[in-house]
């Protein structure tokens, strides 16, 4: 497995709150507990991640929201990247690394129409009217449920419900007339 993807397994475990650590990081991929560290410290220290460490739950969660970037890589990073998985990154893949999984959420869907709306983000049924929505962009899969003028509800993940009723409640206090 390539360090973007263990990148990825630890971003995504650490955003669902599931307290991931070097040591679990290690077993899953079969690697050094001392890779497993570079690891942690590359998403902390060169992409940014908000990572704090919490001794009760002997894991590692977000201090604040956070994403992975897309982004177009510097010489430094993609010598990580070749120095970690030990193979030469073709120059294609020098220019662009796509360091992001989809997010996952569940959202009720209160009709067919807007069903066939939002298909580009379904990939499952939880159960009858709840789907299993994976994207991208928050802020795309947001904009693109405000589009839709349905009564769709967010079933999880709360902290995306909460980014949406935030952004809402910004909307309607700047468009309130004086």
């Amino acid at each position: 497995m390539s360090a973007n993807n263990r990148i990825q397994w630890l971003h995504k475990r650490t955003a669902d709150m599931r307290f991931p650590n070097a040591s679990r990081l290690a077993e899953r991929f079969g690697i050094s507990h001392r890779q497993a560290q570079r690891d942690v410290e590359y998403l902390k220290n060169t992409l940014g991640a908000p990572l704090a460490y919490s001794a009760e739950h002997r894991g590692f969660y977000y201090t604040a929201e956070y994403s992975l970037p897309t982004y177009t890589a510097s010489e430094g990073e993609v010598d990580y990247v070749e120095a970690v998985t030990g193979t030469e990154t073709r120059a294609a893949q020098r220019e662009i690394l796509q360091m992001q999984i989809p997010y996952t959420a569940v959202i009720t869907i209160p009709d067919k129409l807007t069903r066939l709306e939002l298909q580009q983000f379904i990939v499952g049924e939880e159960a009858r009217g709840d789907y299993i929505c994976e994207f991208h962009s928050v802020e795309m899969f947001l904009g693109v449920i405000f589009a839709t003028e349905a009564d769709i509800t967010i079933k999880k993940p709360d902290w995306l419900r909460a980014k949406l009723l935030h952004a809402a409640e910004r909307v309607i206090k700047n468009n309130k007339e004086s």
